[in-house]
């Protein structure tokens, strides 16, 4: 996922909480559905950074041999500057790119005696 081509915004926006529980009737879902994504979304960036930087891994550290990469300080750069998961789950719910299903409450069968 490109994250870079997000129309959602980088810093934080106000807005109407009742154009949020539009979708479900519920803020508090509609805040649930918003958070579930988001965690989502902040595991796949962590998974691409890790990815990322493993190529510059060098596993034979030492305190002396500390020096800069310059590939892996503008990695860092782009994804400090990318928009927060929250920000980008709150857009993509905005704009119905998020798929959830209500759970279904079980059926309660009569106990036996």
């Amino acid at each position: 996922m490109d994250y870079k081509k997000s129309k959602a915004p980088v810093n934080t926006v106000t807005r109407n909480i009742m154009d949020l529980s539009d979708e479900t009737g519920n803020i508090y879902e509609s805040v649930a559905i918003i958070a579930k994504r988001a965690n989502q979304i902040s595991v796949q960036i962590k998974e691409d950074l890790s990815k990322k930087l493993s190529e510059f891994a060098s596993y034979n550290d030492t305190l002396e041999e500390v020096f800069e990469n310059r590939e892996q300080i503008e990695i860092s750069r782009y994804y400090e500057k990318l928009p927060k998961p929250t920000l980008l789950a709150t857009q993509e719910f905005i704009e119905h790119k998020i798929y959830w299903r209500e759970q279904q409450p079980a059926q309660q069968q009569p106990a036996e005696v």
